[in-house]
C-alpha cells in the first residue's frame, strides 16, 4: 500500500473534524470533531511508522507506541470534557457554546430586560463619578 492512501485519508478526517470545531455550537459535537482529529494524527502516525519502518528495517515502532499515548490522552480528555459539559449543561440548561458566556455569571432567560441592567449600572457608575 501506497503511503498517499492513508495521509490522503489522514487529512480529510483531519479536516472534517476542523470543519467540526470550528462551526459546531454544541459542545458535545465540538468535542466529537476534536476526537476525529487526534484519530487523524493517529492514523499518519502508525502509516509513517509502517513506511518508515519498511525503509528502515527497525524493529522499534515508535510511531505505534506514540499512538497509544495519544488514544490514553484521547480518553482521559472525553472523559474530562464529557463531565465538563453534562456539569454545566445541569447548571445552565443548555451546551450552546455561543450562550455560555462565564461559569461565574447567570441570566435568567425568562427576564425580559436582562440585557439592559448592565447598561444601567454603567450608567449609574457614571454618575456616581461625577458627583465625586
Amino acid at each position: 500500500m501506497h503511503l498517499a492512501y492513508p495521509a490522503v485519508l489522514s487529512a480529510l478526517l483531519f479536516c472534517t473534524g476542523l470543519y467540526g470545531v470550528l462551526a459546531r455550537r454544541n459542545a458535545i459535537l465540538v468535542l466529537m470533531s476534536v476526537e476525529l482529529m487526534l484519530n487523524a494524527v493517529n492514523l499518519n502516525l502508525v502509516a509513517f511508522d509502517v513506511w518508515l519502518s519498511k525503509a528502515a528495517r527497525e524493529t522499534l515502532h515508535s510511531g505505534q507506541a506514540l499512538t497509544l499515548f495519544t488514544i490514553a490522552i484521547a480518553a482521559a480528555e472525553i472523559g474530562i470534557g464529557l463531565a465538563i459539559v453534562l456539569a454545566v449543561h445541569r447548571n445552565r440548561g443548555t451546551s450552546d457554546i455561543d450562550k455560555l458566556r462565564d461559569t461565574s455569571e447567570r441570566q435568567d432567560p425568562d427576564d425580559p430586560d436582562h440585557d439592559a441592567r448592565p447598561a444601567e449600572r454603567s450608567d449609574e457608575a457614571q454618575k456616581a463619578e461625577a458627583a465625586a
